[in-house]
């Protein structure tokens, strides 16, 4: 049987930018790389790291220390380093699932992302946390048409969604959203790929996903569906020490947001 032959996408830039849960960002950035040529792979971070895959090219930038950092890096300084068409997205929770359910037409888009499903007005593409968008969308970010920028994901998806629409931005429909990634809808079985910790045990197996964990600097992902995740990990051997493992330690987070003390957060998207 001969070697599938891998997806080329010339136009695309994979990108991440992360000053947290570095280790797992590299991750999903090589499962994101382990089927497709892209045009160039960047990583954003202001921690000093050398990448164990050579196609990854790690950039210097300030430290983020809030969510709303992340949005304000993605709108305003990602653009600058991107020369291709387009720039697909990914952060620790998320990446491309298989390289086969690529489709041309989210090409055709400016704008795709996981949909939302608690919205009902069509204005429900999408999740940032996963997502494909053009270089020109992407400046047109930078404009004074766009005051509000966090979440960096709904400002587009929503807040502005109608002036980039009048600008000629074209956002995915949610049928061709749903195909390129799962998040709070869609299924990881169909999609190209995801975003979302609680679909990561599913995913990238169980015992993958606890050593993951284990690595994990920043939680902030993790807190809103602890409980998910606690039903995930109980299954197989040593599943209720993992359990048990993943209550304390969220119950151990909840007491350092209660104190105030200064973290740096993961950049959580508005979805």
């Amino acid at each position: 049987m001969g070697v599938a032959a891998r997806l080329a996408l010339p136009q695309v830039t994979l990108c991440a930018a992360s000053s947290v849960n570095v280790a797992a960002t590299l991750r999903a950035l090589e499962a994101s790389m382990a089927d497709i040529d892209f045009a160039a792979c960047l990583f954003f971070t202001d921690t000093p790291v050398v990448p164990d895959h050579p196609g990854i090219t790690v950039i210097t930038i300030p430290p983020m220390t809030s969510a709303a950092d992340y949005s304000r890096f993605l709108l305003l300084g990602l653009v600058d380093h991107v020369s291709t068409s387009h720039c697909l997205i990914v952060q620790w929770d998320g990446h491309v699932i298989d390289a086969g359910r690529w489709q041309p037409a989210f090409l055709d888009c400016d704008y795709i992302g996981a949909s939302w499903p608690q919205f009902g007005d069509g204005h429900d593409v999408g999740n940032g946390g996963f997502s494909l968008r053009s270089r020109r969308l992407m400046q047109l970010c930078q404009s004074a048409q766009f005051p509000r920028f966090h979440p960096e994901d709904v400002a587009i998806g929503r807040w502005h969604r109608e002036w980039l629409e009048g600008q000629g931005m074209r956002f995915a429909p949610r049928a061709l959203a749903d195909g390129f990634s799962a998040e709070r809808a869609g299924d990881p079985a169909a999609s190209f790929g995801y975003h979302g910790v609680w679909h990561m045990p599913r995913v990238i197996g169980i015992e993958a996903f606890w050593q993951l964990y284990l690595g994990l600097d920043d939680r902030g992902t993790i807190r809103h569906d602890r409980l998910t995740l606690v039903r995930q990990l109980y299954d197989g051997s040593g599943g209720s020490r993992r359990a048990l493992r993943l209550l304390v330690d969220s119950l151990r987070d909840d007491r350092a947001a209660r104190s105030m003390r200064p973290v740096r957060l993961h950049p959580e998207q508005g979805s």
